[in-house]
């Protein structure tokens, strides 16, 4: 392979721009085995900060340190933001606390404070002490917010300007200052007691003149941002209000930072991953990652596969109640898992579209009966539907039409069942203050199962036997 190859693959090969290409990750794997160190950074030296991330995220433990090791003097602080946190502990380890501490310093205060969450007391300590007071002061204060608040979120680096400045004090300023965030889309505008009163966006202020006055100028209808707000709820007005960056304030109402939209971006997809990885009983991102030990992701599943146990057994149970009509009636135990099958899919499509409605406050108390009526209904036409089409394939097949329609009336109750349980559980749940998408599943899973099993074995005792 050429040593200028592109580190992407085609863009025919599965749509995708941006993966690395399978061949430069391992040819820069033979390349760090080979001790090559000039040939490494010819290799990786004009890599993206996020493809060098990827990079890093691809190799194993003893590869990443040779890597870390070969361009440790030319190292991107930008890449640890963009790491895995089981990655970043080994790129830690090779960095050293020396260099860790350097490189933490130059993020800005929101990816430092991120970074810094995740390590341990132990960690944090021996980082801080080789960390200028300013930056170490910094990063105390944003950990004091709880974890999930838009404290722990905000940028510090902003530009914030009294509102009787001008247009031309405000850019002389701009000119002169050493200490401008590197990127920044907007001037704050504040009060003598540092409120803010508004914000200007560049390109209008690129097009004004010197002498207008900067309160002139202001964008009056855009909210602070307190402090202790949830981050779900800062990336709801980020899209309910079409933002790009929004101020932050104390209690006291005083600016004391500012988040930007691809905070808010990260944001919709760590809650978007979550929300995914529970429905599925895996625990949160960093619980269920790619990059942990066997033994902690085999713990980290464990508990809901052994809820998921408990209440197999409580299914088999009432399938167990009717030992006696299965013994006498074979064609019930080969039909029986299609009622709770076909009830446990129709009641999960239900379930994770009323979970995405919730998390995007598309589903609330005002509309939440009207939109069970119409999962009812969904359910029951749906129920209907497929009821007839098993009641006269069962009765076909086992040549008894009672039977068929035994199992067309046990399929159209689990179905509408499952289409109004797949709206109501999570109402519930989240009624009672907890997250829908952590036990949603299980408990209508168990719902499905339940009332599939019981309605169609009864049924069939009642009629049939």
């Amino acid at each position: 392979m050429s040593e200028v190859a592109t580190p992407h693959r085609a863009a025919s090969e599965a749509g995708d721009h941006f993966g690395l290409d399978a061949a430069f990750v391992d040819g820069v794997a033979e390349a760090l085995r080979s001790d090559d160190k000039e040939r490494i950074r010819k290799r990786v030296g004009g890599l993206h900060h996020a493809d060098m991330a990827d990079l890093i995220e691809h190799l194993d433990d003893d590869d990443r340190r040779l890597l870390i090791e070969a361009v440790r003097e030319d190292f991107n602080p930008e890449v640890l933001p963009e790491l895995a946190p089981q990655v970043r502990d080994t790129v830690m380890d090779a960095l050293g606390f020396e260099d860790f501490a350097a490189a933490l310093s130059e993020l800005d205060s929101d990816d430092a404070i991120h970074i810094a969450s995740k390590l341990t007391e132990d960690e944090r300590a021996a980082i801080a002490k080789r960390m200028p007071q300013a930056t170490r002061m910094l990063i105390e204060q944003g950990l004091a917010h709880p974890v999930d608040s838009a404290g722990r979120l905000m940028q510090r680096e902003l530009v914030a300007v009294p509102n009787y400045w001008t247009v031309g004090e405000t850019i002389d300023y701009m000119r002169a200052a050493q200490n401008l965030p590197d990127r920044f889309y907007v001037i704050f505008v504040v009060d003598a007691r540092h409120r803010p009163r508004g914000m200007v966006e560049l390109s209008r202020l690129l097009r004004s003149k010197r002498p207008e006055k900067m309160q002139d100028l202001i964008e009056k209808d855009v909210e602070p941002v307190p402090v202790e707000m949830d981050r779900e709820d800062v990336a709801f007005r980020f899209k309910q209000r079409d933002l790009v960056t929004a101020p932050v304030i104390d209690k006291s109402g005083r600016l004391v930072g500012q988040i930007t939209i691809d905070d808010v971006v990260d944001i919709i997809e760590q809650e978007a991953a979550e929300d995914i990885l529970k429905l599925a009983g895996v625990g949160n991102t960093q619980v269920s990652s790619l990059y942990n030990a066997i033994i902690q992701t085999s713990t980290s599943r464990f508990y809901w596969l052994f809820i998921n146990l408990l209440t197999a057994f409580l299914a088999s149970w009432v399938v167990g109640l009717y030992e006696d009509s299965i013994a006498k009636l074979a064609a019930l135990a080969v039909l029986m898992p299609i009622v709770a099958g076909m009830g446990g899919n129709s009641g999960t499509q239900t379930l994770a579209t009323a979970i995405r409605a919730i998390a995007t406050r598309e589903l609330d108390s005002s509309n939440a009966v009207r939109i069970c009526f119409k999962e009812l209904f969904v359910g029951m036409i749906n129920g209907l539907l497929f009821a007839a089409i098993v009641g006269v394939a069962a009765g076909w097949w086992f040549t008894d039409a009672m039977l068929g329609i035994v199992i067309g009336v046990a399929m159209f109750i689990n179905m509408t069942v499952a289409g109004l349980s797949g709206i109501v559980i999570p109402l519930l749940i989240r009624k009672f203050g907890s997250d829908p998408a952590d036990s949603g599943g299980v408990i209508l899973t168990t719902v499905t199962d339940v009332v599939g099993f019981f309605t169609f074995l009864g049924l069939a005792t009642w009629l049939l036997l």
